[in-house]
């Protein structure tokens, strides 16, 4: 699966899997279904109400119509880079630069839906989508942006920070991992993820490296022989040192 690298203000980067063209597929074809649900029962509803007019079909358009229009742009403005159909296929739009995406940088994704997507049948997006090293449609080459798996496993909620134990009731098995940098702790949180989803010869070597590390850094010996877990309650205490 093809990645991105995205390198925050705060100079931390992160590593994103590019989301597959056949997910974006079916997130517009999702809301393709959202949206025609949405026009149909509004049509028979403001149909109705408009029924004892003599612009009953001009109110009805000028209503409905805006639905149709900007669904997306509104969706995704609103709900940093998703609508109903990337929520579910568990997508997002982000910039490739690593800053927040703004309203202009939606507003020219969604103007060039009408070359990419809609007056050549989709063709043009997937060719593009599928040759760029970035996964993007013009749409998204023009506003600097791509669309990646918002994979959940790698959010965490303020509920569970608010979960993790404080120096008051916790004594961190590491206190000189206060020096670390945020950066330090994410490269270590993406080689136990990558580790632990593929287990190959190359993440196995990683692993080991980072472990090497993390433990000379800490004056740590014998090297521990469970490295998943020593290097969680590294993280965790880094977290409870740090907050």
């Amino acid at each position: 699966m093809r990645s991105i690298e995205l390198q925050t203000t705060q100079n931390v980067t992160i590593n994103y899997d590019l989301a597959l063209l056949r997910d974006r597929i079916l997130a517009f074809l999702l809301d393709l279904v959202i949206i025609m649900a949405a026009v149909f029962i509004l049509f028979w509803i403001f149909f109705a109400i408009a029924s004892a007019s003599d612009y009953q079909e001009e109110i009805v358009y000028l209503l409905i119509m805006p639905i149709w229009t900007f669904y997306t742009l509104v969706m995704e403005s609103l709900n940093q880079g998703q609508t109903i159909g990337k929520m579910a296929l568990r997508i997002k739009v982000v910039r490739v630069d690593g800053q927040q995406m703004v309203f202009t940088d939606y507003l020219l994704r969604w103007a060039f839906r009408m070359v990419d997507i809609w007056f050549s049948a989709g063709s043009i997006a997937i060719v593009t989508i599928s040759s760029s090293t970035k996964g993007q449609r013009v749409g998204d080459m023009v506003s600097n942006s791509t669309v990646v798996k918002a994979n959940p496993s790698l959010f965490v909620s303020l509920r569970d920070v608010m979960k993790i134990n404080t120096t008051e009731n916790y004594s961190p098995a590491y206190p000189m991992v206060r020096h670390f940098r945020e950066q330090d702790m994410l490269t270590i949180k993406q080689t136990i993820e990558r580790y632990q989803k593929y287990q190959n010869a190359a993440h196995r070597e990683a692993l080991d490296l980072v472990t090497q590390s993390v433990c000379e850094k800490l004056e740590v010996t014998p090297i521990p022989t469970n490295k998943v877990s020593f290097l969680r309650g590294v993280i965790k205490d880094y977290i409870v040192l740090t907050r």
